[in-house]
């Protein structure tokens, strides 16, 4: 069964860093676009960055020039490095990836979420 499970989110100050990572497991066919999304309190989920299969990457302007999307295909890995934080960073950062179980058509999962709390 595949699931996408975030990890490395926790409580830091304004202008610190947190790196979350976001693992594929179980049998896959194929891994294409991974996405950060985010939802503080209140709020609609909203995008963060994405990265494609070919390493193409996107952000929102929210974060452009502080946070940097990366993977790691051999360890189905996709990871956020966020720097510069703030406290509207804060959040629940979800991890939503296109993804081919063995055997299957390619679908969207999301994450369970890692909760980020930036303090001022």
């Amino acid at each position: 069964q595949v699931q996408l499970v975030e990890s490395g989110g926790g409580l830091v100050q304004a202008g610190g860093s947190l790196r979350l990572s976001c693992v594929v497991s179980g049998s896959t066919d194929s891994i294409g676009t991974i996405g950060w999304y985010r939802q503080a309190p209140g709020k609609q989920r909203q995008l963060v960055a994405f990265i494609t299969k070919i390493y193409t990457t996107n952000y929102s302007d929210s974060v452009k020039g502080r946070f940097t999307i990366s993977r790691d295909n051999a360890k189905k890995t996709v990871y956020l490095q966020m720097n510069s934080l703030k406290p509207e960073d804060t959040a629940v950062y979800y991890c939503n990836g296109d993804i081919a179980p063995v055997g299957f058509l390619m679908r969207k999962y999301w994450g369970q979420g890692t909760q980020v709390t930036v303090s001022s």
